[in-house]
């Protein structure tokens, strides 16, 4: 049985050293995974800075750093600045292909290029099949998966949740030896294009970190929205790291007008 917003239960984790910020100890929020979520719920949540992880629906909690803010684009608004056009530009030549799955091997192996090129320093090095199915699994069954295809060679791959007014971007993975094309960029592109063709709102992106190279890119989406305070506000600029209000009500949040 679905469970309704006000019968959520959440837990939280131990402390644990931080992945983003070096000498940082986090703490988790997170859903009780023994409750089912539909698409309409999860979408509630996504609203109060949830996001999704494998089977997990999460938020950081942590008592003595408010960093991670959750970030949206509003796609209506959303102008693709110079770089960002020409990053568009580059890329048209690409084929892009809807799957139902990425458990096969094509798209492992260009996982396991993309952990060990980009991310060797990361939590999730070494690559594994096991991490790597529990990780971007179609968790609450609305999933969606774009094979990016180069000819007939796979460089990249987009996760994305559907989200009842937009899109989750829950991973991206591509070829290292594609540097060139900015395929970071080009796949938020790709999505925030995707959801003004079908007339919906937002793409969430996850939690800026100002000080994290890795999470700070988000900020060259403009106007992008944070949830600060219990609500969404449009920022041009990267907000201060103070900014957030730690431990926000479970809620719902209605969307600024």
């Amino acid at each position: 049985m679905t469970a309704s917003l006000r019968d959520i239960r959440v837990y939280t984790t131990f402390p644990h050293a931080c992945s983003y910020l070096m000498e940082q100890e986090a703490t988790t929020l997170f859903i009780d995974p023994r409750q089912t979520l539909s698409q309409a719920l999860y979408s509630q949540l996504s609203l109060m800075g949830f996001r999704r992880s494998g089977d997990h629906l999460y938020r950081p909690h942590c008592s003595q750093c408010n960093a991670c803010i959750p970030s949206r684009v509003a796609v209506s608004d959303f102008k693709r600045s110079k770089s960002q056009k020409r990053v568009w530009r580059r890329n048209k030549d690409l084929e892009i292909r809807e799957a139902t799955s990425i458990d096969d091997e094509e798209a492992y192996s260009l996982y396991e290029r993309y952990i060990r090129g980009r991310h060797a320093d990361g939590d999730m090095f070494p690559p594994e099949r096991d991490q790597y199915r529990s990780f971007l699994n179609n968790g609450l069954g609305c999933t969606r998966y774009f094979r990016f295809y180069e000819q007939e060679q796979l460089i990249a791959v987009i996760v994305a949740d559907q989200m009842l007014d937009g899109l989750s971007a829950i991973y991206t993975f591509y070829d290292p030896e594609h540097e060139a094309r900015s395929l970071g960029t080009y796949a938020v592109l790709f999505q925030i294009d995707l959801m003004q063709k079908a007339q919906l709102d937002y793409v969430y992106l996850g939690y800026l970190i100002k000080n994290c190279d890795k999470m700070s890119y988000k900020s060259r989406f403009q106007p992008l929205e944070l949830f600060r305070g219990g609500n969404w506000q449009v920022s041009f600029d990267t907000a201060p790291e103070d900014d957030i209000s730690r431990g926000v009500p479970l809620r719902f949040v209605d969307n600024p007008t």
